[in-house]
């Protein structure tokens, strides 16, 4: 009986999908373009965006122009939009902006523009410009609209990209740590802590970023070693001022002593040879 079932569903999909294609071709060659026009609002109302999309472009450059043009062209956006092409509907919505900027659409369009970078943003590992193309353009919105509703919203996806950003930062100073690249790893984490010093991990990274100068200074050569122990000390005394109640502090301080008395175990070493000579 399910299957009678299904297969009744399926050929009344069929049928129905034959006769769309064909009234859709009836449509297209048609010369009347309010009927097309009205067609075509009707597959957009029934969520027939592809269908919708086919018909619109065929009529944008007829309408433009008109009074028709500009919910024309909204609706045409949108085709991309809900057919998952964030990369077209980013273009069309910019599109909409720049040919209609007074619109009374025009705050939510400039949204969706930013909403499609979002959505265009990829897995951690894969290159960031888009999230960064979503941060400056919803950035903008919410300068351009401070009082929208939207505005809120806006900054919950600031916040999660932001947090894409920092994690990919991080895999990468972590990469350079476990390669055993010391230098880069002290850079990476430093600067991963001045660019999000309102992470809940800021304390962290700089944390590793005194781990990682103290294991640089400890493998150079040594007429290079105190210059970069003495670069330990200042970055634990940067971490002690700016994270005094921080978990982490006990474990800063160990490479802080050990920095500084390996400092003086090289300045004894090197009084020695002075008083040897």
């Amino acid at each position: 009986m399910r299957k009678i079932l299904l297969y009744t569903g399926l050929l009344a999909l069929i049928i129905s999908s034959a006769s769309c294609n064909r009234e859709l071709r009836r449509i297209e060659k048609s010369n009347d373009l309010e009927k097309k026009l009205a067609y075509a609002d009707k597959m957009y109302e029934k969520k027939k965006y592809q269908m919708a999309q086919t018909l619109y472009e065929e009529m944008i450059p007829i309408f433009k122009g008109t009074d028709k043009f500009e919910g024309l062209y909204y609706k045409y956006a949108y085709c991309s939009f809900y057919l998952k092409d964030y990369t077209q509907a980013a273009f069309h919505f910019k599109n909409y902006l720049e040919a209609l900027p007074s619109s009374p659409r025009a705050m939510e369009i400039d949204y969706q523009q930013a909403y499609c970078y979002y959505k265009l943003s990829p897995k951690v590992p894969l290159d960031q410009t888009n999230s960064m193309k979503a941060i400056a353009a919803m950035q903008t919105f919410i300068n351009t609209y401070p009082n929208s509703d939207k505005a809120a919203e806006a900054n919950v996806v600031i916040d999660l990209l932001r947090r894409k950003l920092e994690q990919k930062e991080y895999n990468a100073a972590e990469l350079y740590y476990n390669l055993g690249h010391y230098k880069a790893a002290g850079v990476s984490f430093k600067s991963l802590m001045r660019a999000y010093p309102d992470s809940d991990k800021s304390d962290s990274y700089k944390y590793m970023a005194i781990k990682s100068y103290y294991l640089y200074a400890k493998n150079s050569v040594y007429y290079k070693q105190k210059e970069r122990y003495e670069t330990v000390l200042t970055e634990y005394l940067e971490f002690s001022d700016r994270y005094p109640t921080s978990k982490l502090k006990p474990d800063a301080e160990k490479y802080f002593t050990l920095a500084k008395n390996n400092i003086k175990s090289l300045e004894n070493e090197q009084n020695k040879e002075k008083s040897n000579q």
